[in-house]
């Protein structure tokens, strides 16, 4: 608010619909949902630091209250003005599941923007009253010009290739050369880059509102916070921490004008978020929100002990996501974000719990992802679950849904399988790479609904799964515990950093493998921030804490690993170039009239004979023909031993192979444009060890 307050407000009785602060022609309408709730205060503060509201307004039952909603409306209140509740209610632990506290300030789950500026999470683990420290959401206008832009529903899924990033660390690094670093401006100064590359999405490591303070006391010692972000509070708000502004206000529109520019720039945008916990943790957490407005209903509670919590999600709480009123506050938030912010897709963390029933059990009907699924705000969005929880709940391939697109975690470690050089996985191997038909084709379910990836924010990054054998979290405080213990990696010989030049030299060609190999396989790709220049968290596969230069980009890295850079962008061009690799359905085998091969053929180092049976086998060739005529045909080989071999590539009357892409070259000659590819005159080719090579036909 702008200027000093009226002593009040004069308030009517308002309207339970819809939920939240809501500006319409009067003032002000304030509506929030809590069932067993006996008495409500709406607090409202003059600026963003105010420590005490200017104005209480107690909400009385038989005037503000409808079915289990509390409603007023404020004539005249201007927005921008900060906001804030206080709800009491019945005390009955152990047998109600209830947390009312008086005493708590709550911010309102429905906000459109938070601040953070006074907040202490200490204050609110502890008895007493917090008002000083809380909180506080602020009255949204909703304006914004948006002109033409639309979310992008005209990529096709086939054609879609991932890049995740962290809207912060992708900027911090004093090397970035950005005017906002950390920001949502900050990435619109690196649009450029994004171009440069070729990704068509960005998926964003969570941006809804955060407890940076969630930390374990170890961690926080050290002096360090929580970076990443997965413990979100208020999901209708972009995080102020990626703002320029510290008016929560303008909040929404720093986040419109990201998205705005990254569409104009043909980007789409897909939001990482986390239904499946909230940052007020297990009973010793803070009470936020949601514990002091329903906790029976927004969490799953322990059936003995109902002060207790079911943790499906290792991080305390877990959300009773097909609750009724959880269900639709999911999907009222999801379609809030496409509707008003633009947003083209969801990536879902730990999402195997929004399966489960308020029982705890698994449902394949669970009512949130059928209406995500059926909902026709979202019907033009990526959906992507994290298909497991941290619970055993392992749900890869069988998701409940039938548009939902799948992290595919068995595509991720059966190739860090091969490219190590483990043996006898050949048949695996072919299965991911066209397109997991033995996952989704039975169900109905397209290539597309895997989302194919190598690594990601969690975990190591590229240049440290072929450079570290074990995990090294020791700067995380908490003695090395954390993070996977089983990463499926090889140091090439040395662990960590060495002047080995057979050894980095190795590396590198290790990273180009798994960049290859996941730009050729058939599904939807996705690229780690930083992989393509080959970033370094010094062996840290859990780096959810460091808000640092371990765990931001590092734009140094782009001269100085330009050929890994260099190599990237050609190979997302390639995929582009060649819709082989990239099909909307299952491949066939067939061959059809006018073409030189069929859809798919494979090979060892003699056609038409792969090596499904070799317990040794660490060869594998495959012939993908072109989806049109005059494309170009493909003859893919991929070599995981220890030695050269040497392999046959099948004839072709008329047309000439031409080697696009080499592994084991030096750069420039490991990835060719057309132009300068050479003719190959043999019918047959020395792969050298473990390395990739790509012939085109025409």
């Amino acid at each position: 608010m702008s200027g000093n307050p009226p002593a009040s407000f004069r308030t009517c009785p308002g309207d339970r619909y819809p939920p939240g602060a809501t500006v319409v022609a009067d003032g002000v309408n304030f509506s929030i949902y809590s069932r067993y709730a006996t008495q409500v205060e709406l607090l409202l503060f003059a600026a963003v630091d105010s420590p005490l509201p200017f104005q209480v307004i107690p909400l009385e039952a038989r005037i503000h209250r409808a079915f289990f909603f509390w409603h007023v409306l404020v004539v005249e209140l201007p927005p921008g003005t900060y906001y804030a509740w206080r709800i009491d209610g019945p005390d009955t632990l152990p047998q109600s599941g209830f947390r009312f506290d008086r005493d708590k300030v709550l911010v309102d789950p429905w906000t459109r923007g938070v601040s953070s500026v006074l907040w202490d999470r200490a204050r609110a683990c502890r008895p007493g009253d917090n008002v000083s420290t809380s909180l506080r959401g602020v009255i949204e206008s909703g304006d914004y010009d948006w002109g033409d832009d639309e979310p992008l529903g005209c990529i096709r899924p086939e054609r879609t290739i991932i890049y995740e990033l962290h809207v912060s660390g992708f900027t911090r690094h004093p090397d970035a050369g950005v005017q906002a670093p950390g920001t949502f401006r900050g990435v619109i100064e690196k649009i450029p880059y994004l171009m440069e590359l070729g990704i068509t999405h960005v998926e964003l490591m969570p941006v809804m509102a955060f407890d940076e303070q969630d930390v374990p006391a170890g961690v926080a010692a050290l002096g360090l916070r929580n970076y990443w972000g997965y413990s979100t509070h208020s999901y209708f708000s972009p995080h102020p921490g990626y703002c320029v502004s510290t008016d929560a206000g303008a909040h929404a529109r720093e986040f419109r004008d990201m998205v705005k520019a990254l569409h104009a720039a043909g980007i789409g945008v897909i939001l990482d978020v986390v239904f499946n916990h909230t940052a007020e943790g297990g009973a010793d957490g803070p009470v936020i929100n949601f514990k002091g407005i329903g906790n029976e209903s927004y969490y799953h509670l322990d059936f003995a002990d109902r002060s207790k919590y079911r943790d499906y999600t290792g991080c305390g709480n877990t959300v009773n996501c097909n609750h009724p009123m959880v269900a639709k506050f999911i999907l009222e938030c999801l379609e809030y974000w496409v509707r008003e912010m633009h947003v083209d897709g969801f990536r879902f963390d730990l999402a195997s719990v929004l399966s489960r029933g308020e029982d705890g059990e698994p449902l394949y009907h669970a009512p949130v992802l059928w209406n995500i699924e059926f909902s026709n705000v979202l019907s033009e969005t990526r959906v992507i679950a994290e298909a497991w929880d941290a619970a055993g709940l392992y749900q890869v391939g069988d998701f409940p849904g039938y548009r939902w697109g799948e992290w595919n975690g068995r595509y991720r470690d059966v190739i860090r399988r091969f490219v190590r050089g483990d043996r006898g996985l050949l048949g695996e191997v072919a299965q991911r790479i066209s397109g997991n038909s033995d996952l989704y084709q039975g169900a109905d379910r397209m290539p597309t609904n895997s989302i194919n990836f190598i690594t990601c924010h969690d975990g190591f990054t590229l240049y440290d799964l072929v450079s570290y054998n074990s995990k090294h979290n020791e700067a995380n405080g908490e003695d090395n515990r954390d993070g996977n213990n089983n990463s499926l990696s090889w140091n090439c010989g040395v662990e960590g950093d060495t002047e080995d030049t057979e050894i980095t030299g190795l590396r590198r060609q290790q990273a180009k493998n798994f960049m290859a190999i996941l730009l050729l396989s058939q599904g939807i790709p996705m690229i780690t921030a930083g992989d393509e220049v080959l970033h370094s968290q010094q062996g840290n596969n859990n780096p959810w804490c460091q808000d640092n230069e371990l765990g931001w980009f590092d734009w140094g890295l782009v001269e100085s690993n330009a050929d890994m850079l260099r190599f990237t962008q050609l190979m997302v061009a390639f995929r582009k170039r060649h819709p082989c690799v990239a099909h909307a359905r299952f491949l066939t085998g067939e061959l059809r009239d006018g073409y030189w091969f069929p859809d798919i053929t494979w090979h060892g180092e003699q056609l038409n004979t792969p090596s499904w049976g070799d317990s040794d086998g660490q060869v594998l060739a495959v012939t993908l023909g072109a989806v049109e005529p005059w494309e170009e045909d493909l003859h893919i080989m991929m070599n995981m031993s220890e030695q050269p071999r040497r392999c046959a590539l099948p004839g072709i009357a008329g047309r000439d192979w031409h080697r696009a892409l080499d592994t084991s070259m030096a750069s420039p000659g490991d990835v060719l444009m057309p132009a300068r590819q050479p003719l190959l005159d043999a019918s047959s080719y020395k792969v050298a060890a473990r390395s990739v090579v790509v012939f085109e036909a025409r």
